[in-house]
């Protein structure tokens, strides 16, 4: 490990923080000051929150990391990283100007977007720092599955301020995160917020909270003055003076000058204290009462090398530092987005030893620092990742059936047939926030067990579920925390880099608790991971449980979200194309959708617990061929029911998704009666039909051409027919249909809370019954 490394002296590493500290204001005011954005609007930038952790950072990038290691920065800490991986030589100097512009340096750590290194994405305060607490998860099931990969630490740099977020503590407190030795996270402790200086410290709480959870907690609190000087006679006063100041008078000291340092400090003090620092310059006084360890960079390293020391659990380190170290601005408590002045930045760089000339230059490598600096570079570097033969997921495991059947039930049975598969079967893992046996995981949990670090008794043993926990087992389980399933998904989802080897992650929870773990579901797509999730059951056709678990908006949320696929099948066939598909597409990213278009990122499946009769699609893929059909499954529709072309004859079409496609087949049925042609079309994917419709169309915008209808609507659509739309769903999700097709449309869905009562009673209430459709039907003909 690195710290077993020699490293140079302290006044090296002290160089390096000052040349980062400068890189990293520089970086921000050149943002405001040297480039006008001619919009009105400000750049902006946090100076004084990335002053905070220069120390830290310097120390854990050229003292402490090794090159397999894996670091989220917190969102404001931003440019500190892009100067530090500029000093590195991992980032061009041509970006150091090109903060929050287009193409340039992101406002926050980006994996994705950012031109450098960024192992995690933050912006999203408490995300970034439960992320590596997930990798690390993930890491150690790797492990225990493929084979130990290079050691890496899991270290997460956050503000203070992110720990009043409540995902912060489900994460720490979940049992799949416990035991991680690896795992170190460094708290910002500058007890300052956006809006204010904090009241009071709440480290007490915090260190007890996470004792808890069972992390090893560390605070590094004060510099190498103030703990010389509490060892000398007399210092045990100051040191209680100090430990019993208000926090908002202790942080007022840092933005007054070192007379009105004095008169403040020791107003009110105890004669001790007085004494102690009689005698003492006012300058001399003010640079003491103010020496905070989270600046220390000795004092830094010597807690991240305990922390190494620490094998068994995680560990948090409370660094006490002040908000703008070494800037005019330190310590204000308006500071959060205050910029330096031009004159101020002038006199810092002058400080510094730099001129205009050379204030972008790397520190000069024939220096002490500049050898030090090669050195790091070297040690930083990370291999070229592994040469895998791909996991090849068949089209489909052939699941068919003669009864009814809900998706819900054949999800866990497809996910049963890929498991037995060798090729397919290792690589499959699952999660669940505590509903993995409601959710249908119990047959795969059968064959390959429950994860666990260690081997576990079973006391109690269930003829149904076998719950053996192992090293072996696939499915990890989790404690209701939707927060933790998405955050969970997405270091599973980005194992393939974070560790070095791929997996297919399939999750479930209940449908409406997707929204629990929204933030934690667009920070996964956002980062760029693959996995499968299912939210079922879903909508009011779980009628009995009543409104507060039908779920209306989440279609919404599924063809919105990017980087996500929102599916939602009908019939059991219909899924486990499209189950296949997305795993294929998990595995192989980059991999063409059924229209040519490449696919990444997550796929949303969107279920029921309701039986459907499956001859209707059986009848389907009779008539158009199985290479067909399946074609326009993965497309997004295809058509369940064609009425055909017939002269003289009303003709209107009939779009459903999901458990309502037999209410759309009876009403159907009802408007043949009464001598209508009702074409039904079965809708797999609003999302894949959403994105080949806009497709089109902003190709026709860009070229200045006409949009043409894609291939995906033309298959399975009539061109010419009125539309009714129907799901179980708010009506909005599939009302873009009429604009598409270029055709009156109407809407029928869930635009109110459900309540208690049968499936038959909440579709009549919310007109999703097959008399509403066909009510619907003719009044999409009156419009034509």
């Amino acid at each position: 490990m690195s710290s077993e490394r020699p490293r140079p002296d302290t006044k090296v590493l002290d160089e390096i923080a000052q040349r980062v500290l400068w890189l990293s204001t520089r970086i921000v005011d050149s943002a405001n000051h040297d480039r006008g954005a001619g919009d009105g609007v400000k750049v902006g930038g946090h100076q004084a929150s990335s002053a905070s952790l220069v120390s830290a950072m310097t120390a854990l990038w050229f003292a402490h990391l090794d090159g397999a290691d894996r670091v989220s920065v917190k969102p404001h800490a931003s440019p500190v990283l892009h100067a530090i991986n500029y000093l590195l030589g991992g980032l061009d100097k041509s970006y150091l100007s090109t903060l929050r512009a287009k193409g340039g340096l992101q406002s926050y750590p980006s994996r994705t977007k950012d031109p450098d290194q960024v192992d995690f994405s933050t912006g999203s305060v408490g995300l970034g720092p439960a992320a590596p607490l997930f990798a690390a998860a993930t890491r150690r099931y790797v492990d225990a599955h493929f084979g130990a990969r290079p050691a890496s630490r899991f270290i997460a740099l956050l503000g203070d301020a992110e720990l009043d977020e409540g995902n912060i503590w489900e994460a720490v407190s979940d049992n799949a995160t416990q035991g991680l030795g690896k795992v170190m996270w460094i708290v910002d402790f500058n007890r300052q917020s956006l809006d204010r200086v904090v009241p009071g410290i709440r480290i007490h709480q915090w260190r007890a909270q996470f004792e808890a959870a069972g992390w090893h907690v560390l605070e590094v609190k004060w510099g190498p003055r103030l703990t010389a000087a509490y060892g000398r006679p007399g210092g045990a006063g100051l040191e209680a003076w100090i430990d019993a100041m208000p926090n908002e008078r202790y942080q007022s000291l840092f933005g007054l000058e070192p007379a009105a340092v004095r008169e403040r400090f020791l107003e009110g003090a105890p004669h001790e204290v007085v004494t102690f620092l009689e005698g003492m310059p006012d300058a001399d006084l003010a640079t003491l009462v103010t020496d905070l360890g989270g600046h220390d960079i000795d004092a830094m390293l010597a807690a991240y090398a305990e922390c190494d020391a620490v094998t068994d659990r995680p560990s948090v380190v409370f660094a006490y530092t002040v908000k703008g170290w070494g800037l005019p601005i330190a310590g204000n408590p308006r500071n959060h987005s205050a910029l330096l002045t031009t004159e101020q930045v002038d006199d810092l760089r002058t400080r510094i030893g730099l001129t205009t000339a050379t204030e972008w230059d790397r520190i000069d490598p024939t220096s002490e620092a500049g050898q030090w600096v090669g050195v790091r570079s070297q040690i930083m570097e990370r291999p070229a990742p592994t040469r895998r033969a791909p996991i090849s997921v068949p089209v489909s495991t052939e699941l068919r059936s003669a009864k009814p059947m809900s998706t819900q039930e054949a999800f866990g049975r497809v996910l049963v047939n890929l498991s037995r598969d060798d090729s397919v079967g290792k690589h499959l893992v699952t999660t669940a926030p505590d509903v993995a046996t409601s959710t249908n995981l119990a047959g795969f949990i059968n064959r390959t067990g429950v994860f666990a670090p260690e081997e576990k008794r079973t006391w109690s043993p269930d003829p149904l579920v076998k719950w053996t926990e192992s090293p072996a087992g696939q499915h990890i389980e989790l404690g209701i925390s939707e927060m933790n399933l998405f955050l969970l998904l997405g270091q599973l989802g980005l194992s393939w880099d974070l560790s070095d080897q791929p997996l297919l992650p399939v999750g479930t929870l209940y449908d409406p608790f997707v929204l629990r773990g929204l933030d934690a579901f667009v920070y996964a797509a956002y980062n760029g991971a693959r996995f499968v999730v299912a939210g079922t059951p879903s909508g009011v056709t779980l009628a009995p449980e009543g409104g507060a678990h039908q779920s209306t908006i989440t279609a919404s949320v599924g063809l919105e979200l990017p980087n996500t696929t929102l599916i939602e099948p009908a019939y059991a066939a219909a899924l486990d194309w499209l189950l296949c598909d997305a795993l294929a597409h998990v595995a192989d990213p980059g991999r063409a959708d059924a229209v040519g278009q490449a696919q990444d990122g997550c796929y949303y499946f969107r279920l029921t617990t309701r039986p459907l009769d499956q001859a209707p699609f059986d009848d389907a893929r009779a008539r158009i061929g199985d290479a067909t059909m399946r074609r326009q499954v993965l497309a997004g529709a295809y058509r369940l029911v064609d009425a055909g072309q017939r002269d003289g004859i009303p003709t209107v079409q009939i779009a459903a998704s999901g458990a309502v496609v037999p209410e759309a087949l009876a009403a159907a049925a009802e408007l043949e009666d009464e001598g209508i042609a009702a074409h039904v079309i079965d809708v797999t994917s609003l999302d894949r039909l959403y994105a080949a419709w806009q497709r089109t169309l902003r190709q026709g915008i860009r070229t200045a051409t006409t949009p043409s209808i894609p291939g995906a609507l033309r298959a399975a659509f009539d061109m010419r027919a009125p539309i009714v739309t129907v799901h179980d769903a708010s009506s909005h999700a599939m009302a873009w249909l009429g604009s598409a097709l270029g055709v009156p449309a109407v809407s029928l869905g869930v635009d109110s809370f459900g309540q208690s009562g049968t499936v038959n009673d909440l579709y009549e209430i919310h007109d999703l019954t097959p008399g509403s459709i066909v009510n619907g039907a003719l009044a999409a003909l009156a419009l034509r």
